[in-house]
């Protein structure tokens, strides 16, 4: 016992016995770190391409080992609850997502049935969204998606020549994209669809403002990205940037539907 207290006394020895177990240490995480990184994981993967809007089966899911490493991003390893029905609820491709023979699963490109785009207008019955008709041109190069926010900018040329716009509303979200024959256009990459109509979801006295500002004669409304600044062909000519409260009564003084309760849309139409 005295010959361990001196020797521990021995700085030297303490170094020395110090750095033996520092690499140990070192060592010792290296290996976990090595062998977590390497030990196989059994990941799925589609047997076959699965268009937007199908619900996965066990018979389209195939799995393959990969390294623990290789796991990353939001790829889905848990085929019970992630692809399934494990907690409760079939999963589908979206609206706008489709998975190629050979692919992984990942969690961006699942949801739950009641999560689709159309599950949506089935449920609103029409009362709570808005149809715009578009073309190419107007949804923006075809690059509005089920999901993404847009603005809504009302354009009008007076007789006098003069162009008004600003914005109407704000944060308005497409809840479906379709073509001339009421297709989702992104759910296939086998047949180019032609947009035609964007389905967003809207209030009632949204809905109202909106059928209203379409009946102005000369004018038309412009769908945008949210997060893009409006970028106008004619930016030079326009004379006249209105505020919020200016654009609902120059719409309203306008319109040739909703006369009897014009105020009242005034008063509770929220376009921020």
């Amino acid at each position: 016992m005295n010959k361990l207290k001196k020797l521990l006394a021995n700085k030297n020895v303490v170094t020395i016995l110090g750095a033996i177990l520092i690499v140990v240490v070192l060592y010792g995480f290296y290996e976990w770190r090595v062998s977590n990184a390497t030990n196989p994981v059994k990941i799925p993967y589609a047997l076959v391409e699965i268009p937007a809007r199908t619900k996965i089966t066990e018979d389209m899911i195939g799995y393959v080992e990969v390294p623990n490493s290789a796991v990353k991003g939001d790829i889905i390893t848990n085929v019970k609850t992630g692809l399934l029905n494990g907690d409760g609820s079939d999963k589908y491709t979206k609206v706008n997502a489709i998975i190629p023979a050979g692919s992984y699963f990942y969690s961006s490109m699942i949801c739950k049935a009641e999560e689709l785009a159309d599950s949506y207008l089935n449920d609103l019955n029409g009362s709570g969204v808005y149809t715009f008709s578009v073309d190419v041109l107007s949804s923006y190069g075809n690059s509005l998606y089920p999901g993404n926010m847009i603005d809504v900018y009302f354009r009008v040329k007076e007789n006098t020549g003069d162009i008004k716009i600003a914005k109407l509303m704000n944060n308005l979200e497409i809840l479906a994209v379709k073509d001339g024959s009421g297709k989702n256009v992104f759910e296939t990459i086998e047949e180019e669809r032609t947009p035609s109509q964007i389905i967003v979801k809207v209030s009632e006295e949204q809905k109202k403002l909106l059928m209203a500002a379409e009946s102005v004669n000369n004018s038309e409304l412009i769908l945008n990205p949210t997060d893009v600044t409006l970028v106008t062909e004619d930016k030079t000519t326009i004379t006249s940037r209105m505020t919020n409260q200016e654009i609902k009564e120059y719409i309203l003084d306008r319109a040739t539907i909703y006369e009897d309760d014009e105020e009242e849309v005034v008063e509770t139409v929220d376009v921020e």
